[in-house]
């Protein structure tokens, strides 16, 4: 009589099958089940699912016996997450409703320009997860390329934090610091979080994980200590410690940007406008009102030439003064990577080397951490100028920014040390000479093949810089994987795309 009473309704009954298709909601169901033959549903189709109060929109995928009886429907990790889906409860399953912003979707597609509703449609239903990713994969690359307006650009950006919480302190200078990526190993942000703390500024710092990279910030903090922390929780370590080092995505904080970036990174694309949006909408939505920008320019980063530089200087500023926000956009080097490890694990190895002054810290990761540093507390005003460099010097010399680092982990829930992989394996030199040139995309990629940032421990070991003389079988980096299949992998491709080049 249940059984009758559950097709009666068009309701089956979840079954868990814990497949994992990261942070993409997916239903399963038998391709003869009664709902699927009364709805006309058919593969890859876009259904609203419910159990109890909670809905979601997710895939269809058709899956049958032995995995599902026709009474019977599964859901992928993330979405049983979302729904607190138990075995044995009702799942319903209806058509999702139309989307009236994928009209507006079309017209970026063909060239036209959004206006700030059309756009605020999109994100919304972006940010709602009524999007699947190929039409946000659609979306990202209609804006890709220069095809985005400074008027859209701002608008993105508006609509962006329009669509999560946003925090306020109470505060006349909350302090911030962001790279926009694409050098391998330059994990600064820890450290100069640490140093700024130390000298009295409040930093709610919230990071994204890797887009196109081996480490974000969040990976590589994530070795050391916890990092998804809600609202609540973020307010409680800043209030206690004066700055905290978490994961955006925890926060609410432009949700739609996270869904984006999920698709970018496996798009392996990060466009201009959608840089600027994701970078200032999550300053804005977490309450700072001075960011310090680090654009690394270089032959083999993302920024590749000062043109491409200024162009993005520009867009920024424009997006900051439409909300107010103070920023500093500051050019760096980004011929080499920076410091010893790529990867979240070996990262967090030189921030800790860095922090507690040990002879084996990475030089060029304390000069860049130091000079970040100053910058930033001159230009919030926390020294008088020109000073910022000395103070920062001064706190991390005498372990006052090592001190505030172990705070700020212990009130997000405590200091461990970083994880090491189970296998290595070192790329030699071919010949002897100098190097002259290091191609970060290839250091990068080649991190990546090996597990990074998927598996914390996975990346590699930087053992020369530009200017080094070697000779021949001289190890030149060392690869760090979970899996032998994995490190043969980056280093079958290593081999083929060398990334150094000798003289």
């Amino acid at each position: 009589m249940g059984a009758i009473a559950q097709r009666e309704i068009g309701a089956l009954v979840f079954r868990p099958l814990e497949i994992d298709t990261w942070q993409e909601h997916v239903i399963y169901m038998h391709p003869d089940c009664p709902v699927c033959r009364s709805e006309g549903f058919s593969a890859q189709a876009r259904v609203r699912v419910q159990i109890g109060d909670r809905s979601l929109i997710a895939t269809l995928t058709l899956v049958g016996a032995p995995l599902l009886s026709m009474g019977e429907a599964s859901l992928s990790v993330s979405a049983a997450r979302s729904l607190a889906a138990r075995a044995g409860d009702i799942v319903r399953v209806t058509h999702a409703p139309a989307l009236e912003s994928v009209r507006a979707l079309r017209a970026k597609i063909y060239g036209c320009h959004l206006d700030s509703n059309q756009l605020d449609a999109i994100v919304a239903d972006i940010g709602a997860g009524r999007y699947a990713d190929v039409h946000i994969a659609a979306f990202l690359t209609a804006c890709a390329d220069g095809r985005t307006s400074l008027r859209e650009t701002i608008d993105l950006t508006r609509a962006m934090v329009r669509s999560g919480q946003r925090l306020a302190w109470g505060r006349d200078v909350v302090a911030d610091k962001h790279c926009v990526g694409g050098l391998p190993g330059n994990r600064t942000t820890p450290v100069v979080v640490a140093i700024a703390a130390a000298a009295g500024l409040i930093v709610p710092k919230t990071s994204s994980r890797a887009i196109t990279s081996p480490a974000g910030t969040a990976d590589t903090m994530e070795t050391l200590t916890r990092v998804t922390l809600d609202a609540a929780e973020l307010r409680r370590v800043v209030e206690q410690v004066g700055a905290a080092l978490v994961w955006g995505g925890g926060l609410s904080l432009s949700p739609a940007d996270d869904v984006l970036i999920r698709v970018e990174r496996a798009l392996d694309i990060d466009s201009d406008a959608q840089l600027v949006a994701s970078i200032l909408s999550k300053k804005i939505a977490a309450g700072s009102t001075h960011v310090l920008i680090d654009v690394p320019v270089g032959e083999t980063v993302k920024i590749r030439a000062d043109s491409e530089l200024e162009r993005l200087q520009l867009a920024m500023g424009k997006v900051a003064d439409a909300f107010g926000l103070k920023i500093r956009v500051l050019r760096t080097d980004g011929s080499q990577p920076v410091g010893k490890g790529v990867g979240p694990a070996l990262e967090a190895l030189d921030v800790l080397a860095v922090l507690q002054c040990l002879p084996t810290a990475p030089p060029d990761l304390r000069d860049r951490s130091l000079l970040l540093a100053g910058e930033l507390l001159d230009f919030c005003g926390a020294v008088p100028a020109g000073q910022g460099r000395l103070l920062a010097e001064r706190l991390l010399d005498t372990g006052a920014a090592w001190s505030r680092f172990q705070a700020i982990c212990e009130a997000q829930g405590g200091l461990r040390m970083p994880g090491q992989a189970v296998f290595r394996r070192d790329l030699v030199a071919t010949r002897g000479g100098i190097v002259t040139a290091i191609d970060n995309r290839h250091i990068a990629r080649a991190a990546k093949l090996a597990g990074a940032p998927r598996r914390q421990v996975a990346g590699l070991a930087m053992h020369v810089r530009v200017g080094d003389a070697v000779a021949a079988g001289e190890p030149l980096f060392t690869l760090h994987a979970q899996a032998s299949g994995e490190l043969e992998y980056a280093f079958s491709y290593a081999l083929v795309h060398v990334p150094f080049v000798i003289e």
